[in-house]
């Protein structure tokens, strides 16, 4: 199970209503914030979900509406004194950006927490326990940007009767039988996960793509996704300057969602050009599914195929 916050919903500028890009990832134990605009510290306090457990900041990209707010972050957990090691990752070109900047307000290093920066290539992030996390190119702007697939390992239900009658004991054995591998016991027999399943557990997976400029080459990394999280800008009527300034539609967004088999749609990024009124029911016109986010909603992506709103 994964559980969403949106920090920030607006697209470029912030309005009152909405803060600059942030969305916070509960995986487990672990949480993850994806993208820090100016002022994400004040939005993590006024959502309630604090700095504490923050080990991990993916960067879609290097525009400075979704970096700038590492600065005020990394000196806020220094002040609150929560001193964990923080890894940001991004591309290559977010990286580099993010190291001028900080040894620009820190110089020698002295920053007031430890940072470890990650350059990724498309590919495995990182994992836990449960879960597993990747990243996929995207284009946006002639930026190296990326999107994030995150995904549960899936374990098996055993049965306990069948268990008890092969004789395997309770512990490590039968943590790997429910991840998928088979064991030899003491005496040398060896059990599959099939010969004990109950059921198999599907995996649970959604992705977050920030700013893109089409849809294309995402098909193969969203495809059957239980949850997409990418932006809406712009509506139909506005394709073109959409498309010259490197960002989405609603109704593109939404198309993708119908085309990929897509269990929910969360739109961010909303222009204040608009009326959220009007990106929704462009939207929902290709996938009924589709709901704009607005700042301090939260989600929660679960089984069955069917993404919950956390009250």
């Amino acid at each position: 199970m994964f559980e969403l916050t949106f920090l920030g919903t607006a697209a470029t500028t912030p309005s009152t209503e909405r803060g600059l890009p942030a969305l916070l990832v509960s995986a487990g134990s672990e949480r993850f914030l994806v993208d820090c605009g100016e002022g994400t510290q004040r939005q993590l306090l006024r959502s309630g979900a604090g700095f504490r457990r923050l080990s991990n900041i993916l960067l879609t990209h290097v525009h400075l509406d979704h970096v700038l707010g590492l600065g005020g972050l990394l000196a806020t957990l220094g002040l609150f004194d929560l001193r964990g090691d923080l890894t940001i990752h991004g591309s290559p070109e977010a990286i580099g950006f993010v190291a001028r900047y900080l040894a620009g307000i820190w110089p020698e290093g002295r920053m007031p927490v430890p940072v470890r920066l990650v350059a990724l290539e498309p590919g495995s992030v990182s994992a836990g326990r449960d879960y597993r996390v990747a990243c996929f190119p995207v284009r946006h702007h002639r930026t190296q940007s990326l999107g994030y697939l995150f995904e549960t390992i899936p374990r098996r239900h055993l049965r306990s009767d069948l268990l008890d009658a092969l004789g395997v004991p309770h512990g490590k054995l039968r943590a790997r039988l429910a991840a998928g591998e088979p064991i030899v016991l003491p005496d040398g027999r060896r059990v599959t996960p099939e010969e004990v399943a109950a059921s198999e557990a599907t995996a649970i997976r959604f992705a977050i793509v920030g700013d893109t400029e089409e849809t294309e080459t995402l098909m193969p990394f969203v495809r059957g996704v239980d949850a997409l999280v990418i932006e809406a800008t712009f509506l139909d009527d506005d394709a073109e300057l959409a498309l010259r300034r490197g960002h989405l539609t609603a109704g593109q967004a939404a198309r993708l969602a119908r085309d990929a088999g897509i269990g929910a749609l969360w739109l961010t990024h909303i222009s204040g050009r608009y009326g959220e009124g009007a990106i929704a029911a462009e939207a929902r016109r290709f996938f009924p599914e589709a709901r704009v986010m607005n700042d301090f909603d939260r989600v929660i992506v679960a089984p069955p195929r069917s993404p919950k709103c956390a009250e």
